[in-house]
């Protein structure tokens, strides 16, 4: 299991959520559209705290294959 494969797709799906949100918020002026603002606002700080979580991820694994090498080298 690769951990910097899998953070990387994280961080793809927090974009998309992060992006379709975003549309959905942007759809405010057109009547067609019933946009949740609320849920919206909450779908948003979540796909951030998502990103960051998995940015973490990355940098954690970057570390630990660094000190890998090091005790190695």
């Amino acid at each position: 299991m690769n951990p910097i494969a899998t953070a990387q797709y994280g961080l793809f799906a927090a974009t998309r959520r992060f992006e379709a949100s975003a549309e959905r918020t942007a759809r405010m002026g057109d009547s067609s559209f019933d946009v949740d603002y609320g849920a919206e606002a909450v779908e948003q700080v979540s796909a951030k705290q998502e990103f960051s979580a998995n940015i973490a991820v990355i940098r954690t694994a970057d570390e630990m294959q660094q000190s890998l090498l090091d005790i190695l080298a």
